[in-house]
């Protein structure tokens, strides 16, 4: 609290059980969120309406949603007209590192942070928290602890808040080194309706693939939990 307010923090909000978990947890540590989601050309819409629901369940202070076009830019099975993988066997090297998979979008993280670093000047917050998870990452980049690290650096040399010494940015992942299991048990306690969420880089009409990456991590996740996964599934 300052000056009897409550502190402010951005909130990156993809819809899905990771983010959604975040804005949960930046919820009950007292923070007024603001969510922000974006519609970056993205194959699908689903989980920006996940997002919507899941910014009004939790009392997001504004939900956000800046559109981005990466369309443009490609080099991803999210972003272009290539195939998703499904039921694949996730490629791990000699260090039990998985491989990048065409998933990843190219800088997507640096995007959205930069975004809501943007933002978070406008607001006067010094807090951003990211759902990004170094466990179950899928072989992702810019889901590691050393690049969050990183961004945080440059963060606070290139705004105004750190140069003027006002404040100090803070990037806040609390699900980096958890399972999808502790993610969905933590969420679970902090009263998340995991239903509300999509994780699924190809869902149909009537559902998620239940075969992609994401959806096998989170199935994982609540099987580990010897739970079934809220979400309507195409299987």
């Amino acid at each position: 609290m300052q000056h009897g307010l409550p502190r402010k923090a951005v909130v990156l909000l993809s819809g899905g059980v990771d983010s959604t978990t975040a804005l949960a947890i930046a919820k009950r540590a007292g923070y007024e969120c603001y969510a922000i989601s974006y519609d970056y050309g993205q194959r699908h819409i689903t989980e920006l309406l996940s997002a919507g629901r899941v910014a009004e369940f939790h009392g997001a202070h504004r939900h956000m949603v800046m559109k981005i076009d990466m369309r443009s830019i490609g080099g991803s099975a999210l972003t272009s007209d290539m195939e998703v993988p499904k039921a694949r066997e996730q490629a791990v090297d000699a260090n039990g590192v998985c491989g990048i998979p065409i998933t990843y979008v190219p800088a997507r993280n640096t995007i959205f942070l930069s975004f809501a670093l943007a933002w978070a000047e406008v607001l006067e917050a010094y807090d951003i928290f990211i759902g990004a998870n170094s466990v179950d990452y899928s072989g992702y980049p810019d889901c590691r602890p050393e690049y969050l690290q990183s961004f945080q650096a440059m963060a606070n040399l290139a705004t105004k808040a750190g140069v003027e010494g006002r404040g100090t940015i803070k990037i806040h992942a609390p699900l980096i080194s958890m399972t999808k299991a502790q993610i969905i048990q933590t969420g679970i306690a902090l009263g998340v309706d995991y239903s509300l969420t999509s994780s699924c880089y190809d869902p149909g009409p009537t559902g998620a693939c239940g075969l992609c990456d994401s959806c096998v991590i989170r199935q994982r996740g609540f099987h580990e939990l010897g739970m079934k996964d809220p979400i309507k599934s195409l299987l």
